[in-house]
């Protein structure tokens, strides 16, 4: 059996990194692919890294494209690169608006569309998608993110319907308030308490669940929540 080769964009920190340590465990060939690589990051989990912004417009059209000549031996791809800004929409520039559109739906929609000729000539493939609670659920000052993944949302519906006869899985999954780097520099976070968050390694196990399934098998939606719903406001 040949080796399985994943692509993870947002490959550097939070629940992307955890998916890529749990895959290099699960004996997959991994291309990472994030805007930069923090320092002390692990690079031997990854057998090639890539450093691209991918809410830049102008570039991902030809990087998705590039990509895709390049590592088109790969049969997995998990679009986890997101980034939230939350505020009252009036609050919001457009620059914050279009970046999370950009990075949040635009790119993993560009990347997917690179790959899905691939895949369905060779009628196999995987495509995961990262999304959030913020899909189904909007909520105060979450305009712009909510927007973006509830886009992704049925990005992801239709292209399950679009590719199931050519033998390509593709799968949402939704998670809670996880316990990352991502509320860095928010007004809000998970609660501390351990049923009050979720872990990042959480996400990576549902990745392997999805990808260890039969060939014949998809979870097409996926959606995980700690015990509690608890929000820490920060105060200023």
């Amino acid at each position: 059996m040949n080796k399985r080769k994943a692509i993870v964009t947002g490959a550097s920190r939070g629940i992307g990194l955890a998916i890529c340590q749990t895959l290099h465990h699960e004996g997959f060939d991994l291309v990472g692919i994030a805007r930069s690589l923090p320092s002390g990051i692990d690079t031997g989990l990854f057998d090639h890294v890539i450093e691209q912004d991918l809410s830049n417009p102008d570039s991902i059209v030809a990087f998705a494209t590039r990509l895709a000549r390049e590592q088109e031996d790969a049969d997995t791809i998990i679009s986890c690169a997101g980034a939230g800004r939350f505020a009252p929409l009036e609050s919001l520039g457009v620059d914050d608006i279009r970046y999370q559109l950009n990075l949040n739906l635009l790119a993993p929609m560009l990347i997917a569309r690179a790959f899905v000729p691939i895949f369905k000539k060779r009628r196999q493939g995987n495509f995961v998608f990262i999304g959030s609670e913020a899909g189904h659920q909007a909520g105060q000052r979450g305009t712009a993110y909510s927007a973006s993944k509830f886009g992704l949302r049925g990005f992801v519906k239709s292209l399950r319907i679009e590719c199931a006869s050519r033998g390509i899985r593709v799968c949402l999954i939704n998670p809670g308030m996880t316990q990352t780097d991502f509320y860095a520099g928010q007004g809000f976070a998970p609660g501390k308490g351990d049923a009050e968050h979720l872990r990042a390694k959480d996400i990576a196990d549902a990745v392997t669940l999805v990808l260890n399934a039969p060939s014949g098998t998809v979870f097409d939606e996926i959606n995980l929540s700690p015990l509690n719903r608890v929000i820490d406001f920060k105060s200023n």
